[in-house]
Parts: structure tokens; sequence; C-alpha cells
């Protein structure tokens, strides 16, 4: 695949990711309503007609028959309006509308894994077209008109259907495309998207882009025109063309050999057919404009096309962008912290050293805000699990969203939708009660709820999923647990937070039988591998009767974080600052031997394990007397401890290295390394993962 089309490949996954995304939210919506609105009804029908010409110009014929049948199915609507359904069929309709964007969904995922597009699409074409008989009572006159060409095609398919004619059009634009940009079929059905969009009253040439890749050529050799009736539609498709990707110039044109615009009507040019003009008239504008002499030329360069405010980047150039901002802070905290400059009386070095460091924040802070997204399109997916979820399992719940438009790192937004999916789901399926008669006796609304939030605190943003159900019963959990084998000291010594994390033991479930939705062994342990895996953290809270609980903690970004420096005799750690609770002294004397001979010390009534980071990696030199180091009392998920280490060097943002690929096979995460950063002085300093050091030196005891 040439580069030029694999870019266009990137823009229809894009576009047509972003319209089924706003139709899955669109529905939900609707659905709740109980309704479509006329707005709905023409945006669905732009949708599908964008998709259907999409999908044809690159040939996934499947897409295109699917979306093809569903704009004809809303052209019916929307000539004959939605109060002409019944309540029954509009039922049928959000049903069926659900059904065919996931179809459209799961082809759309082959296209991006490079999968074969399903080619029986028969059935599924045929129950849309079984909605449309239904709802029309013309089966036989609708089966007629998709045979003789469609000959009740949406409006703006009529007017599309006629090439353009210079003697029966008074204006008209003339687009040439940039050289070798490329399928400039594809490009000119753009713009006529873009124009259907303003409502303009127009017609274009060629006429066959959307199904005749070969009009690509004439587009080449005679550029592409756009026919308007009134001055005013001129001016606005001139900003479309004006705002439009790779167009050489343009020109807007008035024939002065057309009939005046008042006397045209609209609905002549549709009617008889020899009106319209063959094909070879479209190269008919240049030689009638150059015998008009009081014609108007307007060139695109005096027009001054409007630049667009926002562009699409692919990740990748984001994710380059953003190692080589990382690079430039090492190298400036390597320049102004280098050994020979210590001692030195350098005023004039060390204000242009402060400017610089100004200057690499702002540029550090504007290419992570590039990568920010909001959580908007995550949360906006969850509406769909539970509207289906409500349907399959027959409960009256709601989903209530707060805080969407909180922003996190796009590769966070990516890993964060299965982890989420799940949690709705347990939400759901094991927390709200099933009988409606429960929730009244215990006093709560009969209609469940599912609260999913966002929030930021500092550098990371805290996700909740909570519900108003009949929370978790610790005593079963726990019960379950000794039956399975997994825990790891006496019953009675867990604690209620110990006893909801067992949930999250690989292969636990509470669930006795399996659905579609739970009971299967694989539960919330892989909803805690993948939040780990992008640096996060989850934990559960319940009451019994009440509700549960699960929040997960996800850093803002993985490519700079805070972190306090930390030494174990010559080498230099780093700790995220986000896992630090507190930082103390102690004695000896303070601490305490567990059963099993475990060194544990007191801290806010509680009493937590140490780990001492000399033992752990076998460094020497270091400090071996509480009374000479430091305690870090360290928190990540369920594990709290204290770590003991030498002292505290200061907190610095890190910009954070993973590990060379060929270190994975030692299993040095299982270590507690993360990865690493560079210091200022060049040397390597080694980023702690707290909850796989507690992992590590457990395994040691």
């Amino acid at each position: 695949m040439d580069a030029s089309m694999e870019s266009l490949l990137e823009t229809y996954l894009f576009e047509t990711n972003s319209l089924l995304d706003g139709l899955d939210e669109l529905l939900i919506n609707a659905e709740k309503i109980g309704d479509f609105s006329e707005d709905d009804v023409n945006e669905i029908f732009r949708s599908m007609h964008t998709i259907k010409g999409s999908s044809a110009m690159l040939e996934f014929n499947g897409l295109m028959e699917i979306a093809h049948h569903i704009e004809d199915l809303f052209f019916y609507i929307r000539e004959n309006g939605i109060d002409s359904l019944d309540q029954t069929h509009k039922s049928e309709l959000f049903n069926l509308m659900f059904k065919s964007t996931d179809k459209l969904r799961s082809e759309i995922e082959k296209v991006e894994n490079n999968e074969p597009l399903e080619t029986n699409i028969d059935s599924f074409v045929g129950e849309i077209n079984g909605l449309l008989k239904k709802i029309s009572g013309e089966g036989s006159d609708t089966d007629d008109s998709k045979d003789s060409g469609k000959a009740e095609a949406p409006a703006e398919s009529a007017k599309a259907a006629i090439p353009v004619s210079v003697s029966d059009i008074p204006y008209f634009i003339h687009v040439y495309f940039e050289d070798g940009c490329g399928m400039e079929n594809l490009r000119a059905f753009m713009i006529v998207n873009a124009l259907q969009e303003r409502e303009l009253e127009f017609t274009y040439y060629p006429d066959d882009i959307d199904r005749n890749p070969d009009s690509a050529e004439k587009i080449i050799e005679d550029g592409f025109y756009i026919g308007f009736h009134t001055e005013e539609a001129l001016e606005n498709g001139a900003t479309v063309v004006g705002n439009a990707q790779n167009i050489r110039s343009y020109e807007m044109m008035e024939n002065q050999e057309s009939p005046a615009p008042e006397e045209h009507e609209p609905e002549e040019k549709a009617a008889p057919a020899e009106k319209k003009a063959a094909p070879p008239a479209a190269s008919a504008p240049a030689k009638n404009k150059s015998d008009a002499a009081p014609a108007k030329r307007k060139e695109a360069a005096s027009h001054g096309a409007v630049k667009q405010d926002l562009i699409s980047v692919n990740l990748s150039k984001l994710d380059a962008l953003m190692a080589l901002v990382g690079e430039i802070v090492i190298t400036e905290s390597m320049v102004t912290s280098s050994p020979d400059l210590q001692g030195l009386n350098l005023d004039n070095f060390n204000k242009s050293a402060r400017q610089l460091r100004k200057l690499t924040d702002d540029l550090q802070d504007i290419s992570m805000s590039l990568r920010m997204v909001s959580v908007s399109g995550v949360f906006q997916k969850m509406n769909r699990i539970v509207r289906d979820m409500k349907q399959n399992l027959n409960r009256d719940v709601r989903l209530t969203i707060i805080g969407e438009n909180t922003e996190v790192d796009k590769t966070i937004v990516d890993g964060i939708g299965d982890p989420l999916m799940h949690i709705v789901r347990n939400a759901i399926d094991h927390g709200i009660e099933e009988n409606v008669e429960d929730r009244i006796a215990a006093g709560k609304d009969p209609q469940g709820e599912v609260i999913l939030s966002a929030t930021h605190t500092g550098s990371e943003v805290i996700i909740s999923v909570s519900d108003d159900g009949r929370g978790m019963d610790t005593d079963a959990i726990l019960a379950k647990a000794a039956r399975n084998g997994i825990l790891t000291k006496p019953e009675s010594d867990y604690s209620q937070k110990e006893i909801l994390m067992l949930l999250m033991t690989p292969g636990f479930s509470t669930n006795t039988e399996v659905t579609e939705y739970s009971g299967r062994g694989v539960g919330l342990d892989v909803v805690k591998k993948n939040v780990e895996a992008i640096g996060g953290v989850v934990s559960i809270t319940s009451e019994l009767g009440k509700g549960s609980c699960t929040t997960l903690k996800i850093p803002l970004t993985l490519a700079i974080a805070d972190g306090m420096e930390i030494s174990v005799g010559k080498s230099i750690f780093t700790v995220p600052i986000s896992n630090i609770r507190q930082s103390f002294k102690s004695t000896e004397s303070e601490i305490i031997l567990d059963p099993a001979g475990h060194e544990m010390i007191r801290c806010m009534d509680a009493f937590y394990p140490i780990v001492r980071a000399h033992e752990l990696y076998n460094i020497p030199d270091a400090c071996t007397k509480i009374d000479d180091g430091i305690l870090m009392w360290v928190e990540a998920s369920d594990k709290s401890y204290c770590l003991f280490v030498d002292k505290l060097i200061g907190e610095h943002q890190v910009v954070v290295k993973p590990l060379p690929p060929y270190l994975q096979q030692f299993h040095i995460k299982d270590s507690g390394i993360s990865g690493c950063t560079i210091l200022g002085d060049g040397n390597i300093s080694i980023i702690l993962d707290i909850a796989h050091v507690y992992e590590a030196a457990r395994g040691i005891f």
C-alpha cells in the first residue's frame, strides 16, 4: 500500500469510527427519550451517506451496502416524518440501529486488523429492508424504486445525479486539487459532504464520484465543478472549498449566458431528461467564460482560504515529539549541572540557564497537552454497555456520568476502556439487585444507579465506578478464598480491605452461575493487571446492603513523572511521588518483629512491614542501622509498607525511559524496577515500582 493510500485509509478509519461513536451516543440519548427528533433523523441519514460514499471509494462493498440500505430507511423516515411510525416500529428501529452500528464497527475492526471483510450480508440487509417494508406498508413499491436506480433517492442524491451544465447554472466553482495528492474523487466527495451539511442547493460534475473510481482521472484532467443557483450559495460554497485540504486552486465564476437566477426553479433540474448536459459539457466553462466579457472571476489566492482550527495527527508523531522533548530536558539538565561549571561565578550563564529552563518547561507542558484527550469517549461507550445489560438482564438501572471532560494521556485513555467496561458490568450484574421488590424493601429507589466519575488530583486522575446495590458480603468472599486455597494467613487476620482485594486474585469469582457477563473466573484480576500496566492502582470499598465502589488511580501521563530521588549506598533510585505517604526518622527501639520474624513499625496507629532496599538489591556500603537512615511510608494498590533507604536527595520531574526489550527475559520488572531516568550529571537512576518491590521483598523473606 503506497503512502497516499495509507493516509486515506487512516482518514477513513478515523472519520468512520468518529461517526459510529457519535451515532452510539445519539441512539442512547434518543432511546432514553423514546423517540427520534428531526435532527436525529437527519444526522443518522448524513452519517450513513458519508460512510456509504467513503466505503465505496475504498471498495469496502459490505460496509457500503449496509450504510446504503440504512440511508434508504432513514430517507423514507425523513420524507414521511418520524411520527408516521408507531411505538412498536420505533422500538424495532432502535434495536436495528444498535445492531447496525455493532455490525459496522465489527467490519471496521476487520479493516484495522487487515482481515477479510464479510461478503455475505444478504440476511442483514434483508433485515433492514424488512423493517422498511413494514413501516412503509409498500414493500413492492420500495423494491421497485431500488431496482430502478432509487427513483426516490435522497434529495442530495437527486441533485448529485445531474451533471453540471454551464448553460443552466448561473454560478459555479472550478476546483483543482494538488498534483499527486491521489484519490481525487474521494477528496471531491468530502467537499460534497461538507456542502450537504450546510444544506446548500448545488450540483456537481463529475456526478459519479461516489461510485466510479475512474472519475478521479476526469478531475485530474478537467478539474471538479460545483454549480450554484444563487450568489449567496456560491459564497458559502467558496468558504467550504477554501477550508478543504489538498486544494491547489479554485475559481468562482458567473455564467452570463445562463438564465437569470430568479427565473430558475430548482425543481426543473430534476425533471426533463433533455435538460441534463452530457459529460463533455463540463469542459465548457472555461470556453464560455472567455466569451463572457463582464463575467466575474475570483481567484482562490484573492479569497484567502480560511485555515482549519483542528487537525488530526498520527499518534506515533506525538510519541516522537515527546521523546525528543524528553531528550531536550535531559540535555538541558546535563549542561546546567555540568561539573566543569562548579565553583565558577557565571551570572550571565546562570541567567540564560534559568531562561532555558523556563522555555524547556513550557515546551514540555505543550507537548504533553497535545497528547491529552478527555475521557468522554470512553465514558460514553459505557452507556451502550448499560443499555444492553438492562435489556438482557431485565434490570432497571441508569448510568450517571460525572467529570467526562477530564483529560488524560491518549495512551492511558486507550488502556482504561476494557477495565472500565468490566467494572461497569460487574456493578450491574453483581451489584444491582435482581428484584425491584428487594430494593423497595431496603428503602431504595426502585431504579438502580451506577455512577461513573472522573476527577483530577494533582498528577493523577481518579476514576470511580459506584453502585447503590446490595454491596459485597466479605464473609462469603473470605469463605470462597479459603475453599480455593488462596489465603496466605489465618482468616481472622484479614481486614475488610484485604478481603475485598482478594477479588483481584486470578481465577477468583463469587458467581456460581455462568452468564454472558460473569462467572467464568476471569474477573478483576484482569482489570488490576491492565490498570497496573499503565501505572495505575485499583482499590475496592463496599458496605453490605448499600453498594460498592471501585476506584482507579491513573497517572496523567506515562512519559513524565514527579519523583523523589533517594540514595542507597552509592546507588540512586527514584520513587514516584504519588506512591509516597510520609517520610520519617525512627530508632531501633521502635522496631518490632511479627511471629515470622519480619520487621514492622507503628505508623498512624497501624503496623507496617519494613523493606530494606539494600538487602533487596544487595547494595554494599549502605546504611544498615535504622537510626542512620530514613523510612518512607509508601503505598500502591493494596500494598502499604515502609521502605528503608539511606537518605532523600530531593524531588524532581523525571523523564521516564522504558527498559531495553532484551532485559525482559530476566523478568526485571518482578524485582520492582519499572524503568529508568537520566539525571542531570548523566548518571542513570532506577525508577522503582512500589507494588512489585514489596512482592520481590516478600519472595526473599
